[in-house]
């Protein structure tokens, strides 16, 4: 489907959000997008032909995530207006993740929503210590929390305003060190024994099997698979970085069924609409496979992630080539799975059991 044959213009029917699609009639074109996306529909009354407003269908249309600025004024003073359309405009022209747009806006409206009708150009460094201190004191969040606020009233004040280095004296809270939560070996077998859907199973034992996101699973194309050379290219993942992984030999078998029966086109695994899988319903399968297998652990699927650099760890894989594997920047990063690796301390005797030699 060539897309410069089309028009793609957001608008609303049957009190219903939609995206019109235009075009100059022909039965290729009405082949192409019907084939492309087989949830659009023809309005009888409006003769044009539309889709769903939903984040997955914009995204393959390649159109701006609707960001609802008029509805979030309507929040904040007025001598605030322009400080919030100039971070939202920033962050766009920025190219941030559709992720960090969302949390960096809800952390600043929040932030503006509590000055009122004090304008956030002339706050002092003393008057933003003085609300992080309210977020923790009267709010009760906690350091991540914090850590997220400070990063985005931040990136107004050094991108937006252009004042730079003026945070270097705000202390962040110390993050706790949290452990990897991860499932044994046994506990991934009963896993997947009990998923009967193999596009299902197919994406949870791909994101094992890789060590990938829950993000990068649902971004690979077909074009990304390379099973001559078993690699598989993780395409602008966190950080807009590429990098290689490693194809299991035992995928390749459950991955040729798979294509043979779906012909997928452009996405390895499509949604609902055409589009690319959603991540939340990537959470709700493994969820729905946890409860079917009995394995009692209050983990999300990143937790299969967690178990692939833990298991490789304790296989005696070097560290860094885990490191490149997992896509981390930092080799620290990747030092957290060695404490909850079994590689060295399964081997450490405790001196109580030498008392009873």
């Amino acid at each position: 489907m060539n897309f410069k044959f089309y028009d793609f213009k957001p608008g609303t029917h049957r009190d219903k959000k939609v995206i019109w699609i235009s075009f100059e009639y022909s039965p290729q074109l009405k082949s192409e997008l019907q084939k492309r996306f087989p949830s659009a529909k023809w309005s009888q009354s409006c003769k044009k032909w539309f889709l769903p407003d939903f984040p997955c269908i914009r995204e393959q249309l390649f159109l701006s995530p609707e960001v609802k600025i008029k509805d979030q004024l309507l929040r904040i003073h007025p001598n605030n207006h322009k400080a919030f359309e100039n971070f939202c405009q920033t962050l766009q022209l920025k190219g941030y993740s559709q992720n960090t747009v969302k949390t960096y806006t809800s952390e600043f409206l929040q932030f503006l929503t509590t000055l009122k009708s004090h304008a956030a150009d002339d706050l002092s460094t003393e008057r933003l210590k003085a609300y992080f201190l309210y977020c923790i004191n009267q709010q009760k969040n906690k350091e991540r929390s914090i850590n997220s606020k400070i990063n985005a009233i931040k990136f107004y004040y050094e991108h937006v305003l252009h004042q730079p280095r003026m945070f270097f004296d705000i202390p962040r809270p110390k993050k706790p060190l949290t452990l990897p939560r991860l499932l044994s070996q046994k506990e991934l077998k009963r896993l997947f024994a009990v998923i009967d859907n193999p596009k299902h199973l197919l994406m949870l034992q791909m994101i094992y099997g890789m060590g990938l996101r829950v993000s990068e699973i649902v971004n690979i194309k077909i074009e990304h698979i390379d099973s001559s050379r078993m690699q598989v290219l993780i395409a602008g993942a966190k950080g807009k970085k590429d990098r290689y992984v490693n194809l299991p030999a035992s995928i390749l078998p459950l991955l040729r069924e798979y294509y043979t029966i779906t012909q997928p086109r452009i996405w390895l695994f499509n949604g609902q609409y055409g589009g690319q899988y959603s991540t939340a319903s990537v959470q709700k399968v493994f969820k729905r496979a946890l409860k079917k297998a009995k394995i009692n652990k209050n983990v999300g699927v990143h937790c299969l992630r967690h178990s692939y650099a833990t298991h490789l760890l304790d296989g005696g894989t070097d560290l860094r080539f885990i490191q490149e594997l997992l896509g981390h920047n930092s080799i620290k990063t990747t030092m957290v799975y060695t404490h909850v690796s079994m590689a060295s301390k399964s081997k450490v005797i405790s001196p109580l059991d030498h008392i009873f030699d």
